[in-house]
């Protein structure tokens, strides 16, 4: 897209309801636009959506080969309601084995830095090729989430991967506002979050939180919360207002 095109894409989505921001984006970047999803709360709200804005989404996952079960069994849910092909990506075999042969199972519980290696491994490379050919991506980054995403803004340009877009529909939704609409559509979820899990990513760096406890306490939570992030959302995006 030329940068006076995106100017009137973005005029277009800031401030707007996340539907007509999803219809806006399918029909300017058509399949060269993909959700990336873990199957959170948000997620399956943005595929929800995303299934009426266009009759042929496309929505990628990176399986980093520690997932929850209950992380599976949605994905196989979401797949069979919406009739949605999910692309998968996996580590590269090579790097986890060497990783594993190296500095064991549990190296990211040892520094932030080996932990980032892991992530990187796991998460990061993968994500990399699933982004190859795109113009823009979807992500289910909302800013009540985390102090390291106060910042989000509905369209960034992400200067980490190439300077494609990156749209972020639920940035100004409030998690009562996800689970309204899951509730209200009877969207299929992930059933940790009945057992206490209101953010899920790998099952090693996962817990459950108690109700006093911030949302994402429960990821990484040997660490301080301005640290936790896997890089898959790496700071320093140009906002466009």
């Amino acid at each position: 897209m030329t940068e006076l095109s995106w100017d009137a894409l973005a005029a277009q989505s800031n401030g707007r309801p996340a539907l007509e921001v999803l219809r806006t984006a399918t029909a300017a970047f058509g399949d060269r636009l993909a959700l990336a999803s873990s199957f959170g709360a948000e997620d399956v709200v943005l595929i929800d959506l995303l299934t009426q804005a266009t009759p042929a989404p496309r929505v990628f996952a990176i399986d980093t080969g520690r997932l929850h079960e209950e992380t599976y069994d949605v994905m196989e849910r979401i797949r069979a309601r919406y009739g949605v092909d999910i692309e998968v990506y996996y580590p590269q075999r090579r790097a986890v084995e060497q990783l594993e042969r190296s500095q064991g199972f549990y190296s990211f519980r040892g520094s932030l830095e080996e932990r980032h290696q892991c992530c990187e491994i796991r998460k990061v490379e993968p994500l990399g090729r699933a982004l190859k050919g795109l113009q823009a991506w979807i992500t289910g980054l909302r800013r009540e989430q985390n102090v390291t995403r106060g910042g989000v803004e509905v369209i960034e340009r992400d200067v980490a991967h190439g300077g494609i877009f990156k749209l972020n529909p639920l940035a100004g939704w409030t998690s009562e506002q996800v689970w309204d609409h899951i509730r209200e559509y009877d969207v299929p979820y992930n059933r940790l979050h009945d057992q206490g899990f209101p953010s899920i990513g790998c099952e090693p760096c996962t817990r459950a939180v108690a109700r006093i406890e911030h949302p994402r306490a429960g990821r990484w939570w040997w660490e301080s919360p301005e640290q936790k992030e896997c890089g898959l959302h790496v700071a320093g995006a140009i906002q466009t207002r």
